[in-house]
């Protein structure tokens, strides 16, 4: 009667939650106590978009104010396409650089509905590898990279704002390893480009 009971509780409590809604819990804790990479986005509004709209995405000229090595340029831009691309067929990226009146203008050039207008807000690359090292020997430049990236989503045509998105991404303890600030922006980009054509994370 007794391994009865045992057996029962023990069904019980595994029909509760499969293992990957365990496992996206055990990734999400991690992750907030600092083991892993971890980011919030903050948006200004919660809109939709058809999955067939045509986005150019371009980055401003503006350079972060930075600890360590500056990011590359274009690099918010080049990992924002590679995430948006999953979920927009009709997805174009600036090959560098450009003001905001650039971009408007490039993307009505190509006929594109939305222009994703990105930049790096702060960065700080933290030594994370021993050519780092070798290059700062400075202990307090340990640890893990931060990062803020600003976005707009501006109708091409109307020039109307759509929505504004702040991401604020951290490297984990685990991770840290030959990471730089841009490396930490592919999940939170995938997120908000899924969130754009109303899928869930």
């Amino acid at each position: 009667m007794r391994s009865l009971v045992l057996s029962l509780a023990l069904m019980a409590l595994g029909g509760c939650m499969n293992v990957s809604d365990m496992g996206e819990g055990v990734r999400y804790h991690m992750s907030d106590a600092g083991l892993l990479d971890h980011s919030e986005t903050r948006r200004s509004l919660s809109v939709r978009l058809q999955p067939d709209s045509f986005i150019f995405i371009g980055q401003g000229h503006f350079v972060p104010p930075a600890k360590g090595p500056l990011p590359r340029q274009n690099a918010v831009a080049e990992e924002a396409y590679k995430n948006f691309v999953e979920y927009f067929p009709l997805v174009r990226r600036a090959q560098g650089p450009l003001g905001l009146e650039e971009a408007i203008a490039e993307a009505r050039s190509v006929g594109a509905d939305y222009v994703l207008y990105t930049r790096f807000a702060r960065t700080d690359d933290r030594i994370g590898n021993g050519n780092e090292w070798y290059d700062e020997q400075a202990v307090d430049r340990l640890g893990v990279d931060t990062g803020v990236v600003q976005m707009m989503l501006i109708e091409t045509n109307t020039r109307y704002l759509i929505d504004t998105v702040r991401i604020k991404s951290r490297g984990g303890l685990l991770t840290f390893h030959d990471k730089a600030p841009e490396d930490l922006l592919g999940p939170p980009m995938r997120d908000y480009a899924r969130s754009l054509v109303g899928m869930s994370r």
